[in-house]
């Protein structure tokens, strides 16, 4: 039986996999002399008794130990917001020659839509900030901003991929998984890596953005609600007791532990038992994450807790918080769901679709860094905003304001976690169409955020098809110096 099943394993490898094993293997037997049989049992013993969500050394000493992932779905304006463009100021209407790719396909020319909103100097270092971020503006010192971000789509789907996984095709790890797989979690009631969506619904392509892909489903991002039952499908089934819930994972657990001392492949049934003990665990503690009944009434306005207009986003970035308090490694938050107006994409008007969003997420923002910042978090949580692309500088209808897509040059922004305050890396061209100074491809974003992390970008892999795959890719890249203090 362990025969043919060992045979039927090995007809299913690919032949980059034969070749890797058995090429390695003519290796092994020189170095098996050389280490001893100490090396072997030890390692034997780890390998059967390893949780897949323990804690891991780093590469090196981190900068920061969690990340917050502000994700604005959709594709905010950046030359609305963060990219000062006076030399569009007077050109309203104006048709120029400027090459543009988006939903509508590539153009080389179009009509200019001047930015809507009034910018102003901000700080020390003298940001220029647009007046839809009035409360986010009075925290650029503490903002690192990346004016010259590049996308290798301009369709939502495979851009969100690209921003979320590294890849523009869906099967990818998730950042959020890459990171859980480096570091482990240091809490083990909780997830490593939770997702947090608006309430209009999820981003296009939906879990494959929070997937761990072809690593085990442990790493797989888990997506909290900020109201009523914080994790789905968690509840005990009707008529057991926890009792009897400990008494049948711990017979799960005798079972699954003698297949483990058995097989050598063992990542998924060490991924399994692990995700039982954490659902068990996660039964008592998701819900105190999400219970703010201890938050003082100063914090809960500092958030906006207590306006229609940022309840929702308010909430979930205290909850956020509270999550990296807890030693949570990495939470997204999503602002915008479903499609069309209900998220940043803003094809038709402009104005009413940025003050919608930027109303509901400019003052929860500056609170998390605030908070973050008085309660000594800030330098270990890194904090990262920006959506899947930018918009064009040329409206995409004869009428109107609204804006295509943009993934020649947008902006992105970071925080906390030993990033630079008050700087700005790179640049567009005078109309915000395309990055013309120190282009940063999505590969040079992750790589900044796995160092922080104390993971080297070109180090961290995971052998899946024959490959070392890793999150930046197969080619050396280098994070973005310039921000890292």
């Amino acid at each position: 039986m362990s025969t043919d099943s060992s045979r039927g394993n090995f007809c299913r490898r690919t032949r980059r996999e034969v070749l890797w094993q058995t090429g390695a293997g003519f290796g092994a037997v020189a170095l098996s002399s050389m280490l001893g049989n100490d090396f072997f049992a030890s390692s034997a013993d780890a390998a059967t008794s390893a949780n897949p969500l323990a804690a891991k050394p780093p590469h090196f000493a981190p900068q920061a130990k969690s990340i917050i992932f502000l994700f604005m779905y959709g594709g905010p304006s950046h030359i609305d917001t963060f990219d000062y463009k006076p030399g569009m100021i007077g050109m309203d209407g104006k048709t120029v020659e400027v090459k543009t790719f988006g939903r509508g396909g590539h153009r080389n020319q179009g009509r200019i839509v001047e930015p809507r909103w009034k910018f102003k100097q901000y700080g020390e270092c003298g940001k220029w900030v647009s007046d839809l971020f009035p409360h986010l503006a009075q925290r650029v010192d503490d903002i690192a901003f990346l004016h010259s971000m590049t996308a290798d789509s301009p369709i939502h789907g495979s851009a969100m991929l690209m921003m979320n996984s590294g890849k523009i095709l869906s099967g990818s790890p998730a950042l959020g998984s890459w990171v859980n797989y480096g570091l482990g979690s240091v809490n083990e009631n909780l997830p490593g890596f939770v997702v947090m969506l608006d309430p209009t619904g999820g981003p296009i392509s939906g879990a494959k953005n929070w997937s761990s892909g072809y690593m085990p489903a442990t790493y797989q991002g888990t997506v909290l609600r900020s109201s009523g039952n914080p994790i789905l499908d968690l509840q005990s089934p009707e008529g057991v007791t926890r009792a009897q819930q400990r008494e049948l994972l711990d017979a799960i657990g005798a079972i699954n532990s003698r297949h483990l001392s058995r097989h050598a492949d063992n990542d998924e049934l060490a991924a399994r038992i692990a995700s039982y003990e954490l659902a068990y665990k996660m039964q008592e503690h998701a819900p105190a994450a999400v219970d703010m009944s201890d938050e003082d009434e100063q914090t809960l306005e500092l958030y906006g807790v207590n306006q229609p207009a940022t309840e929702d986003f308010g909430r979930r970035c205290l909850i956020a918080r509270r999550l990296v308090e807890r030693g949570v490694r990495c939470v997204q938050l999503y602002s915008g769901g479903s499609h069309n107006d209900n998220n940043w994409d803003a094809h038709g008007d402009l104005e009413k679709n940025h003050t919608h969003h930027a109303g509901a997420t400019d003052q929860p923002v500056a609170a998390l860094l605030t908070d973050l910042k008085r309660r000594g978090l800030l330098d270990s949580t890194l904090v990262v905003w920006g959506g899947e692309f930018g918009r064009q500088p040329t409206a995409e209808y004869a009428q109107g304001t609204g804006r295509d897509h943009n993934a020649y040059g947008f902006t992105m922004w970071m925080a906390g976690g030993g990033i630079k305050g008050g700087v700005s890396v790179g640049a567009t061209d005078e109309l915000g169409s395309n990055a013309v100074e120190k282009p940063m491809p999505v590969k040079h974003l992750h790589a900044t955020i796995l160092h922080q992390l104390g993971l080297d970008p070109n180090r961290l892999s995971y052998f899946y098809s024959g490959l070392d795959q890793k999150l930046v890719g197969v080619e050396p890249v280098e994070p973005i110096h310039e921000v890292i203090a």
